[in-house]
């Protein structure tokens, strides 16, 4: 008998993540019952065509979205799609629609489903009742249109335990096109769903609940030695929205990784207030384990802004955080925000300031700036609303909303330049350091420390021979 055929597409972006989140969900199904097909816009040279061909057939056509410029090709390709199969379900996944379960099928024709919050059973259950022809009323974590073509929102889904789902199926994609297109041989991987925190500039709380989920380290280090083994990788990057959230399991992870001689550095998030109540030899065995480099988000150098986003972090753990790491020579991304709603100067500045202390730690830190952008589903974003702020209306001006290269209206345009210089010196201060370098460096770092930057020859020479690659 002839196995039914589930095609999944990763939209077009700048990065090159393995798609884990299809790869998730297709590993869910029965091999023996269902050939999962997975295409990537960001790898394959015709994506379009290779899911207009793949969908010949197909039980269904999934799609995972992410809120901003990716919808753009999500859209493309599923109009495509619905334009050559007039009747086959087309499902989308992630973070767009479990912010706007039922506005993306209000929004846009093409898709028949949206799925909310963790989808590996959900999806499951789905495929299931769409090869039986069975009602999906009783589908949790779903939105779908009726025979009626009335958008019917079901109950949602509860987090399920990670260790009672099946193993992900990495021969789904060609591992080695993703290791090509970052040049290195880096492994991605989950370990853990949801976040515990409550930090009000973010959308987890509104789509996690506060619950998190993980992986226990004996099954990851049985995985990870596997597909160590198989596909010779020399560094794990954690996707965990938050890797620390227990002290206990990581440093098992990092022994898991000595006792079965896995040979890789590995990078994960972390909470300042994790790092700091962690033991120098849970550092030690981390470290001992392969950990290169965390991500521990600052937010702001300002406690009282700290406090009013309900980061739940003291400055002091930052900076305690920074000492453990710098001893170690594990290098550190900490990103900070600015421009919030009602900031005060004093607040940027201080962020700024910190920044800068940040950089002076060790060579290996780096302290990128971004500006608040209301992301649907936080807290702030709530309350601006409710202020008056205008959000996008459709799918497609969510499509078009920029997160990176802009700010809000609460930041002025003499702040935002003065930022965005900030933000190319202290970068170019903050590097390690060669003879040739140095006397450019040591003249960023007093350009940053006195917040002076007129006259920006340096970046505008540097920008034009190197331009920047433009996120999303």
């Amino acid at each position: 008998m002839a196995r039914q055929k589930v095609v999944l597409y990763n939209p077009k972006a700048v990065f090159f993540d393995m798609p884990l989140a299809l790869l998730a969900i297709g590993s869910m199904l029965d091999p023996t019952h269902y050939e999962v097909v997975i295409i990537d816009g960001r790898i394959h040279k015709r994506p379009l065509q290779a899911v207009l061909e793949a969908t010949e057939g197909a039980l269904c056509f999934g799609v995972t979205s992410l809120t901003g410029n990716p919808l753009n090709d999500a859209l493309q390709v599923s109009r495509a799609v619905r334009a050559r199969h007039a009747a086959l379900p087309i499902i989308w996944g992630g973070w767009h629609t479990s912010l706007f379960p039922e506005e993306t099928l209000r929004d846009e024709p093409a898709i028949s489903i949206s799925v909310q919050g963790q989808g590996e059973t959900t999806f499951r259950e789905l495929v299931a009742c769409l090869e039986s022809g069975a009602d999906l009323s009783a589908v949790q974590g779903i939105c779908y249109r009726n025979a009626q073509g009335e958008i019917i929102k079901n109950s949602g889904r509860a987090l399920a335990d990670m260790n009672e789902l099946p193993q992900v199926n990495y021969d789904l994609i060609k591992v080695e096109d993703y290791f090509k297109a970052k040049g290195q041989r880096q492994f991605d991987y989950i370990s853990s769903t949801g976040c515990r925190f409550r930090c009000t500039f973010c959308a987890d709380p509104f789509v996690f609940s506060r619950k998190w989920t993980a992986i226990e380290p004996e099954r990851m280090g049985e995985e990870l030695g596997y597909w160590y083994k198989k596909y010779g990788f020399n560094d794990i990057n954690f996707q965990d929205e938050t890797f620390f959230t227990k002290r206990q399991r990581v440093t098992e992870i990092a022994q898991q990784f000595l006792d079965r001689d896995i040979k890789t550095t590995w990078a994960g998030t972390m909470r300042a207030d994790q790092g700091s109540r962690m033991s120098e030899e849970d550092f030690d065995r981390c470290k001992s384990g392969g950990l290169r480099r965390v991500l521990v988000g600052v937010e702001s150098g300002s406690q009282e802004m700290m406090d009013w986003l309900s980061k739940d972090i003291k400055l002091e753990q930052v900076f305690e955080t920074a000492r453990r790491c710098a001893a170690r020579d594990i290098n550190v991304i900490f990103p900070f925000i600015v421009g919030f709603p009602g900031e005060s100067d004093q607040s940027v500045l201080d962020s700024l300031n910190m920044a800068r202390k940040l950089n002076r730690i060790h060579p290996g830190f780096t302290t990128p700036i971004f500006f608040f952008k209301p992301y649907p589903g936080s807290k702030i974003t709530q309350d601006v609303v409710a202020q008056g702020y205008q959000l996008p209306q459709t799918i497609e001006e969510w499509a078009d909303f920029d997160y990176i290269g802009s700010s809000g209206p609460w930041v002025s345009p003499e702040k935002y330049e003065m930022v965005e210089r900030f933000k190319f010196y202290n970068k170019v201060a903050g590097r390690r350091r060669t003879w040739y370098t140095a006397p450019l460096q040591w003249l960023a770092g007093l350009r940053c420390d006195a917040l002076f930057f007129k006259w920006p020859i340096e970046k505008q020479v540097t920008e034009w021979l190197l331009p920047q690659q433009q996120l999303s």
